[in-house]
């Protein structure tokens, strides 16, 4: 007997072997089989249902409202006038279903200027290009595939875009392009509030009377101006260390610290005068730009109480524009001298009869104040004058001499550099000089004399010129201004006195 093996004759596998290890478990699950069985029976079902066909269709009216017209972005589509009733034919079973019903429409030319979709409106269609170190305008454009015949005609435009010639290195142009590559829109962010818009000036050539042609510019620029918001801000505090520190806890920014000791710089020496407990209240701007905090304005109120004395200052701009700080009263807090000519880190040596000179090892008077300071430190002129003597000798070393009115003379000597030459004006804070030790000094400082009439005077206690009040003419509408802060900054700092009740 001979055994035969059997071999099927087709023996191509349609699936490959371990296919089936790669469907997941809860798919071959009964239940799941079950669900998916149920789904399609009830797919089918509705199908069938939805094939069967009707008899006709009803005579069926579509009312269309009388013309309107409908805008899309700047384009307007307007419906028909015919008939405001369109009567749908019927259509017996025999019909071809897939034939078309025509429903005449008239739209309005899409190349007409008023419908005309203006690139520049679109967000999405802006390109941008980054202002970098060493470019300008050409080298822009040349990027941006642009010829310079382009950059003609935009630079020379008018005095809008003269202002894209001081372009700073981080700045973004953004542009638009038409199909052919031609500059449609530049849109350059100024600053916060000014931005520059420039689009292609799609006017026609006008013909004048005299058959001239007269031809459009070809582009138009306008700015847009943001208004920032102003907003009234208060802080106050006590000194417990240092202005700047005891600022700084309260809340003051540098720049409102600067700004606060700059007010009272001709009353307090900040450096001497100030002691723990001394306290102060300020009345100051917020700016807001889309109502988002972008910075600080100015002091409008202040008050420093220093060793029990009170100074009180008011910012107010007079009929000309110019504002300065003034008292209540209408005095201004700008005196004709400073106190102190420099930001000095201490008096290493005051005004004396007799003192031991360190270097001359003899006693002699010492007829000015030493403020010690790092060498570079700058020295302000303490008034307005002019410099009589700019030069140096082995005693003063580097020095500056100003004769100011009223027979006053300030000194300044032992400066690294001089800022100033004979003959010269100054103006009060303007900078002279800057600290050193040359001539007979033994470590940086400035040695600073003041004169009246010839006569030597002790530059700290000496009793400056009055301060100039402000002229009779705006005197009724400051006394008004001032009245109203003073009451603002009183009524706050009254608020903030009050014990805060926990909920």
């Amino acid at each position: 007997m001979i055994k035969h093996d059997y071999k099927p004759q087709n023996n191509k596998r349609i699936f490959n072997k371990g296919i089936f290890n790669h469907i997941p478990a809860w798919a071959t699950h009964p239940y799941m089989i079950l669900s998916m069985a149920a789904l399609i029976m009830l797919l089918a079902y509705q199908l069938s249902q939805d094939s069967v066909p009707q008899d006709g269709f009803p005579q069926t009216e579509i009312p269309v409202k009388d013309p309107v017209e409908y805008e899309s972005g700047e384009i307007t589509i307007q419906a028909m006038e015919s008939p405001t009733n369109i009567q749908a034919p019927i259509i017996s079973s025999q019909a071809n279903y897939t034939d078309p019903i025509e429903i005449p429409l008239q739209l309005e030319s899409l190349s007409s200027p008023n419908n005309r979709i203006r690139l520049i409106d679109s967000p999405d269609k802006w390109l941008t290009e980054s202002v970098r170190k060493g470019d300008n305008l050409s080298l822009i454009f040349k990027r941006m595939d642009l010829s310079a015949q382009v950059v003609h005609k935009v630079i020379t435009l008018d005095d809008n875009t003269k202002k894209l010639k001081n372009l700073r290195p981080g700045e973004i142009i953004h542009y638009q392009l038409d199909n052919k590559h031609q500059l449609v829109a530049l849109k350059w962010v100024i600053d916060l509030q000014n931005t520059l818009y420039l689009e292609r000036n799609d006017q026609q050539a006008k013909q004048s009377a005299d058959t001239k042609i007269k031809q459009p510019p070809p582009y138009k620029s306008h700015i847009i101006n943001k208004t920032i918001e102003l907003r009234t801000a208060y802080i106050d505090g006590t000194i417990t260390d240092s202005l700047f520190m005891s600022g700084k806890r309260a809340g003051l920014s540098d720049t409102l610290l600067v700004n606060l000791a700059n007010i009272f710089d001709w009353d307090i020496d900040f450096i001497l005068d100030i002691r723990s407990g001394d306290t102060f209240s300020v009345l100051y701007q917020e700016k807001f730009l889309d109502g988002e905090k972008i910075g600080n304005g100015n002091i409008i109120a202040a008050e420093f109480v220093n060793q029990g004395d009170s100074y009180k200052a008011v910012l107010y701009q007079d009929s000309k524009g110019h504002s300065s700080y003034y008292t209540p009263g209408g005095l201004s807090m700008r005196k004709a001298f400073l106190r102190a000519p420099i930001k000095f880190s201490y008096i290493s040596s005051g005004f004396k009869p007799r003192r031991f000179h360190p270097i001359q090892k003899r006693w002699k008077a010492h007829r000015g104040i030493d403020y010690r300071a790092n060498t570079g430190t700058p020295i302000r002129a303490a008034g307005d004058g002019k410099i009589t003597q700019s030069s140096y000798n082995k005693y003063n070393g580097k020095y500056v001499f100003i004769q100011h009115g009223q027979g006053i003379v300030t000194k300044y000597l032992h400066m690294s550099r001089r800022a100033v030459s004979r003959g010269k004006r100054v103006k009060q804070g303007q900078v002279i000089g800057y600290v050193g030790t040359t001539g007979m000094s033994e470590a940086p400082h400035l040695h600073y004399e003041f004169l009246v009439n010839g006569v030597h005077r002790n530059p700290r206690t000496v009793k400056l010129p009055k301060a100039e009040p402000i002229s009779k003419s705006e005197k009724t509408n400051f006394l008004t201004s001032s009245k109203i802060l003073i009451n603002q900054l009183e009524s706050r700092k009254h608020i903030q006195s009050i014990p805060q009740v926990a909920k």
